[in-house]
């Protein structure tokens, strides 16, 4: 699959895509969705929390592991995406860059997401850790 390149990526598997707006959608790969497999639980933080940059905001658990959530950027919660729930993960399955976003923040300096890695040094990681 290809990932898109309108997004940077956190070496934990986040990712996160500056919108027009200034805010700044974060989520988890579509890799970090396959090696969690089989989700149980999701924490996420409260729209009006802070977040910081290289922090966990949250967590999400399935059957083999609890992972920390990490932030790409420090800021304001603005959105938190409500249909990602113990109940349903059916669109973080689907479409992990789209409707399975996670967090909107509004970020106290988008630069920092200029930190995060490209697409192609995201995949280069990916075929790192392959082997």
């Amino acid at each position: 699959m290809a990932r898109p390149d309108n997004v940077r990526y956190l070496a934990t598997h986040e990712w996160g895509r500056l919108e027009k707006d200034g805010t700044v959608v974060i989520g988890i790969t579509d890799f970090a969705v396959e090696q969690l497999n089989d989700l149980t639980f999701v924490d996420l933080p409260e729209k009006g929390d802070k977040v910081e940059k290289g922090s966990a905001f949250g967590e999400i658990e399935s059957v083999k592991a609890v992972s920390d959530l990490i932030s790409p950027v420090s800021g304001k919660v603005v959105a938190v995406n409500d249909t990602v729930s113990e109940n349903d993960f059916g669109a973080l399955k689907k479409d992990a860059f789209g409707a399975g976003w996670l967090i909107k923040v509004k970020p106290d300096n988008a630069k920092e997401l200029d930190g995060a890695k490209s697409a192609a040094d995201y995949e280069k990681q990916l075929a790192e850790e392959a082997h």
